[in-house]
């Protein structure tokens, strides 16, 4: 025998697993043995951890590293030097940018003369096409919307390209196209001007791109309207296109300075009918034109002056998604009675605004009052001097009025309102100009700006969605309820009145909240962006203008005439992607579990690692942008839901106001899809990113982010090139990966397929004589950006890990001694050795080896289960694992490090008892370098194998021990899930699912700890209402379509009640045997409520998980316990080296089913008052801001400019906005 060279324990040892491979067993009926279930527990843990320590070679890993020196972290240094290179790329965007404007402003005062040409050709960003695309003709005799001939133009050809820094989007880097509203006719005087003119923009476009590569979109968005893009591209928009670059928050924001709005909405009797509805789509295109720099409330106002939303009372709240959705629901539901106290309403608003103004809350800067009303009969001259006169000229707060309705009897009044308050007033009759006449406001409230000329202030935004309208996502949701619905009716035609069982249903339900539940933190759906963007001013002092005057009673004349003007021509912005930022940040520098995130002069994140925007995969969450830092990083503190610790309200503070500091802090960091849980000391420190609302924070774990490891200077690059040593020999082969997110080596000119195809590249270069590291990856504005950048501390730390593990990825012979894998320091680990390489996965089920360094780099080892190399091994692997630090494994074991230092960290997928494919376990291990009494993390190591081959090898250890119906046999992991269960289906699941009671035995005996973990960034569904904020997607066709789909669902329903009979019959063949116990009368009617759709719509809320983590106390005396009869009918141990627990049931005690734990989420239930809701709830404890650094709210000369506004019209395409508007319904 082969066994006869080995050591004789050895042998012993060995002989025992092949002689006896089923163990030792359980006699049927004998209570549990806890020495029985002790050597199972020991075998196992034996066994796995010499399997895992044979095929990863750990030792051998940690003696690769011993050349590596451990250094300090010093995060002061570390978040100086990230906030100073942050800073630079930004000024370069500001430089950017601040070239747009000069240009565009210089560029339309050089073409003020210029007639427009109502059929220049222009780069059509929805019309023009590519040189595949057919050429469209015009269609005979066709006239617009003024009975005119229609102008056509031929769409302009181009040439597309798709472009990685652009998110693959195809683009033309030479010219730049056009996006035009909906509403927005391109061929109107003012417009077509505007686009001729602003195609000179182009070159300052190629100009910026060429200084600075890593420049995104650049932009000029028109007041009027249009905006230009740079570089060229088609627009996509789906299901319709609803964007308009004026309710974007980069032009708004830019447009104007902070604003206090109070809306006051006429709810009197005379509005009613279409005149409530044009009133109440004036009041949401208000709301979409603030940001959360602003604050806002509305009240109606009848015989008395009430809040939209009731528990807004006497205030305002910033104008953040949660609170805008708020008030429009609000003003869904107001209802018409009585008369207008305008008096009362005036009053009201003023009180407000100057509460705010004196004690220095809300924006402080800006103050408006919005009146939506069908007229005025008086002027109330008496309370504007009351409460707006006072400092003559200035006036505090501007009055805007929006005149609803076709029969006025008299504008006088109300239009005074607005011109003798700095405001200006526009009538409306119908829903289709109801944006164009309220976005008359924002050129009047920039008239300061526009006369102070040479300020031109600097606005960066809060993160949000490129493109997207945020409204979409009610749409998304509700498209996502139509195909369940259709789902249901496919599932019932295919299985009957199975539907109905209840473990059918709760099927159903889990599932659909799984998907619900699903919040991915990154995604291909959207790009999420912070914008910088500033004013773009008209230079003319003064204007021509055309209007009517009224002659007589009867008569209307045109009359040209000289007038002062402060016109904004628009704004000028550059997109900065949220990823290029983080790629700026080094995650390398803060180690595994370390991070970086940006907090806004509101306290809410750019970015954050815990930041979830999107739920059920593509659909952006209702408020998925005011995310607090408060509501992401979780102090360990136990205390109730939204009541947090005045040290983390402290530190907010600090962050905020942009000082600098440093603080320890206990914390909860949930992951793994919030199904795990780790309480962690962790390290912060923040430093402001200066002229911009920004603050930088950075944290890692104090146990192991202290000290990091660092090359010795023999190790450099340059030394290694001077002995002549080939830095890409290191980079052999395929089995490699580097981390795709982080920014080793960037060539702003040249475009590559893989970063490992570019670090390639760059390692030739650094190979060749006169190499130099790139001293800085931007230069100070306005020079030229770099055209190449290498993160020199990266490269340094990536070449030598990949020279100290070359050797890891080549395929081993198991049974060579000369082998430097070879470890024979174990009988496992020969008897391994003893097995021919194609018989190794047949035995043990290993499919890869794997290695995963602190600086990205990522090796493997295949393992096939023939001689022959088998195509596509290992590339699952590598296509699902290549984050290095970033992975859940790699994360997983540097903390269990911590517990037990030579352990493993077993997983399975959660989901992996639901099909019936393989399942594939993943094992890692921490390894640690230690240098003078300082240790750090030097890399994982770790494997995959098949699951089967694991339950094999638990069986021939248990042998029939646990095959008895009498007891039941788990192992579970450090946080509850199921990783070996006498069900399959089991496999994956929480514990507390499948036996809550012994779940909760565990977590009384001090097994488990049970951590409370709130979610602040959660989604409801509730019960859905015929109106809702979603309705403004469907004006105005609204109403006629309700009407119409309430006439179908009556005629449908009355169809359906008069063929019972015949739908029965139809049904009989689905029905089985077995569900005869239904009542007759049932089969004919329950499968209509089986698959009718209960509708309902998204709700922010709070939600909390009970989450689970084993105590690491070694000495647990848990662990000593036996059984004792249905007392304790269980018997719990620690695997040894690895991070489960073998515990065994005696089935004959009966089961307490009355006990349910669940990981999943569940809704907090506030202690609400009467008509509060959850954003009530929230304002009540709404925490410190800062205002932004600019405010330029008023100017000498503004008295000057008399313009405030007519009965005007416009012309839009009408017949494409309802087109438009229908598509959005019925897509």
């Amino acid at each position: 025998m082969a066994c006869c060279s080995v050591p004789r324990t050895h042998y012993l040892l060995i002989c025992f697993f092949l002689l006896y491979p089923n163990g030792a067993n359980f006699v049927p009926g004998e209570k549990i043995n806890y020495n029985l279930v002790h050597s199972w527990a020991d075998k196992l843990g034996m066994e796995l951890f010499h399997l895992g320590d044979f095929i990863t070679r750990r030792k051998e890993v940690q003696e690769s590293f011993k050349e590596a020196q451990v250094v300090s972290r010093s995060g002061a240094k570390i978040v100086e030097n990230m906030a100073h290179d942050v800073k630079m790329m930004m000024d370069l965007k500001i430089s950017a940018v601040r070239r747009i404007m000069d240009t565009a402003e210089n560029t339309a005062l050089s073409h003020q003369n210029e007639k427009e040409d109502q059929f220049f050709s222009y780069y059509n960003a929805k019309d023009m096409r590519e040189p595949d695309d057919p050429i469209p003709t015009p269609a005979p005799r066709e006239l617009d919307d003024m009975g005119e001939p229609h102008i056509f133009v031929p769409p302009k050809e181009i040439v597309l390209t798709p472009k990685a820094e652009f998110f693959n989007t195809p683009v033309n880097l030479s010219v730049s196209s056009v996006h035009v509203p909906l509403n927005v006719f391109d061929r109107a005087k003012d417009v077509i001007k505007s686009i001729q003119w602003s195609e000179n923009l182009d070159q300052i476009f190629r100009d910026n791109y060429k200084n600075d590569p890593t420049l995104s979109w650049q932009f000029y968005g028109s007041s009027t309207g249009f905006m230009r893009q740079f570089p060229a591209a088609k627009w996509k928009a789906k299901p319709v296109d609803l964007y308009d670059c004026r309710l974007r928050s980069w032009y708004m924001e830019a447009a104007t300075s902070p604003k206090d709005i109070i809306i006051l909405l006429d709810s009197s009797g005379s509005m009613k009918g279409q005149r409530l509805d044009i009133a109440k789509k004036v009041v949401n295109t208000i709301l979409d034109t603030l940001g959360t720099n602003d604050f806002v409330n509305i009240f109606t106002f009848g015989k008395t002056v009430e809040p939209a939303v009731k528990c807004f009372e006497d205030t305002l709240v910033q104008a953040n998604l949660g609170n805008i959705r708020e008030l429009m629901e609000g003003v869904d539901s107001v209802k018409i009675a009585n008369i207008a106290n305008f008096t009362a309403a005036l009053t009201k608003a003023f009180e407000v605004l100057e509460q705010f103004r004196t004690e220095n809350r809300g924006a402080q800067c800006n103050q408006a009052i919005m009146i939506v009303s069908d007229g005025a009969p008086f002027t109330y001259e008496d309370v504007f001097e009351q409460f707006n006169w006072r400092d003559l000229p200035f006036k505090p707060v501007r009055v805007f009025t929006y005149l609803i309705g076709k029969e006025v009897a008299d504008v006088k009044d109300i239009k005074w309102m607005a011109c003798a308050n700095q405001g200006y007033y526009v009538h409306l009759s119908d829903m289709a100009e109801v944006r164009e006449m309220v976005l008359n406001y924002i050129p009047v409230m920039a008239r300061p700006l526009v006369l102070g000329k040479h300020d031109h202030p600097v606005v960066w935004t809060q993160v949000y969605a490129d493109v997207i309208d945020p409204k979409l996502s009610d749409w998304l949701w509700e498209m996502k309820q139509c195909d369940d619905q259709r789902e249901d009716v496919l599932e019932f035609r295919r299985e009957g009145y199975r539907m109905l069982e209840p473990n059918e249903v709760h099927r159903r339900i889990y599932h659909r909240n799984k998907a619900a539940w699903n919040q991915p933190l990154e995604s291909d759906v959207y790009q999420f962006m912070t914008t910088v963007s500033m004013p773009v001013y008209d230079r003319r002092m003064n204007a021509n203008i055309t209007e009517e005057v009224l002659i007589n009673e009867a008569l209307w004349e045109l009359q040209t005439r000289e007038t002062k003007i402060a016109n904004l021509l628009g704004v000028a912005g550059t997109d900065v992607p949220i990823r290029d930022i983080k790629r700026m940040l080094s995650p390398f520098l803060l180690g595994v579990n370390g991070y970086a995130f940006i907090v806004t002069n509101n306290g809410y994140i750019l970015f954050h690692p815990d930041f979830r925007p999107i739920f059920q995969g593509n659909i952006l969450k209702p408020a998925y942008n005011s995310v607090d830092m408060i509501e992401v990083e979780l102090l360990d503190d136990d205390r109730a839901p939204r009541d947090f610790n005045p040290v983390l309200l402290t530190i907010r503070d600090s962050i905020i106001n942009q000082s600098t500091g440093s603080k320890w802090m206990l914390v909860k960091n949930h992951f793994d899809e919030m199904k795990r849980v780790a309480r962690i000391k962790r390290q912060y420190y923040w430093r402001a990113i200066p002229n911009t609302p920004f603050t930088l924070v950075i944290t890692y774990p104090e146990q192991y982010g202290v000290h990091r490891l660092s090359i010795r200077a023999e190790n450099e690059i340059h030394r290694m090139n001077i002995k002549g040593d080939n830095l890409l020999n290191y980079f052999g082969g395929k089995r490699w990966r580097i981390h795709p997110t982080w920014l080793y080596c960037k060539h702003n000119n040249k475009t590559f397929a893989a970063p490992e195809e570019e670090l390639v590249w760059f390692l030739n270069k650094m190979s060749q004589p006169g190499w130099r590291w790139p001293l800085s990856r931007s230069a100070v504005p306005p020079e030229h950006a770099a055209l190449l950048f290498c993160d020199r501390q990266l490269m340094q730390s990536l070449v030598f890990d990949a020279r100290v593990t070359e050797w890891f990825s080549k395929n081993t012979s198991f049974n060579s001694k000369d082998d430097k894998g070879t470890s024979a320091s174990s009988p496992i680990a020969v008897l391994m050795g003893l097995l021919p390489r194609n018989e190794f996965k047949q035995r043990f089920g290993i499919t890869v080896a794997f290695l995963a360094t602190h600086s990205g780099l990522t090796r493997w080892q295949e393992f096939h289960s023939n001689m022959a190399e088998e195509a596509g091994a290992g590339e699952a692997f590598s296509e699902q694992n290549k984050r290095a630090i970033d992975e859940m494994w790699y994360k997983r074991a540097v903390d269990q490090h911590f517990v037990h230092e030579d352990s493993f960290v077993y997983s399975v997928p959660f989901d992996a008892g639901d099909f019936g494919e393989e399942i594939t376990v993943t094992a890692s291990n921490a390894v640690f370098h230690t240098e003078g009494g300082k240790s750090a993390p030097a890399a994982v190591v770790g494997f995959q194998f098949h699951h089967s081959a694991l339950e094999k090898l638990f069986r021939n250890i248990t042998g029939n021990g646990c095959a008895v119906e009498e007891r039941e046999c788990y192992v579970i992991d450090n946080n509850g899930f199921i990783i070996i269960a006498p069900y399959r289906q089991e496999t994956g699941k929480f514990f507390g699912e499948m036996n809550g009671g012994i779940m909760l035995r565990l977590v009384e005996e001090k097994v488990f700890k049970r951590v409370i973990v709130y979610d602040y960034q959660a989604v409801c569904f509730e019960s859905d209402s015929d109106i809702n904020a979603s309705n403004s997607l469907l004006s105005p066709i609204f109403h006629l379509l309700r009407a119409l789909k309430w006439l179908l669902h009556t005629v449908l329903w009355y169809i359906v009640q008069l063929t019972n009979t015949a739908i029965a019959e139809f049904m009989d063949p689905y029905i089985d045997d077995d569900m005869n116990d239904y009542p007759s009368n049932s089969k004919s009617t329950d499968w209509l409520r089986m698959v009718t759709l209960h509708r309902t719509q998204l709700k922010s809320c709070d939600m909390q998980r009970h989450l689970y983590l084993m105590y690491n106390e070694k000495d647990n005396v848990v662990y000593n316990m036996t059984a004792h009869a249905c007392e304790r009918p269980f018997v719990v141990l620690p695997i040894p080296n690895s991070n489960l627990i073998l515990l065994v049931i005696d089935q004959r005690c009966p089961r307490d089913t009355s006990i349910q734990m669940t990981v999943d989420p569940i809704k907090i239930q506030y202690p609400l008052d009467t008509n509060q809701t959850f954003a009530c709830y929230k304002n009540d404890r709404e925490f410190s801001r800062v205002r932004p650094v600019s405010c330029i709210n008023k100017h000498i000369n503004e008295s000057s400019i008399e313009l405030c506004g007519d009965a005007g019209c416009i012309f839009i395409n009408i017949f494409l906005l309802l087109l438009g508007l229908a598509l959005c319904q019925y897509l």
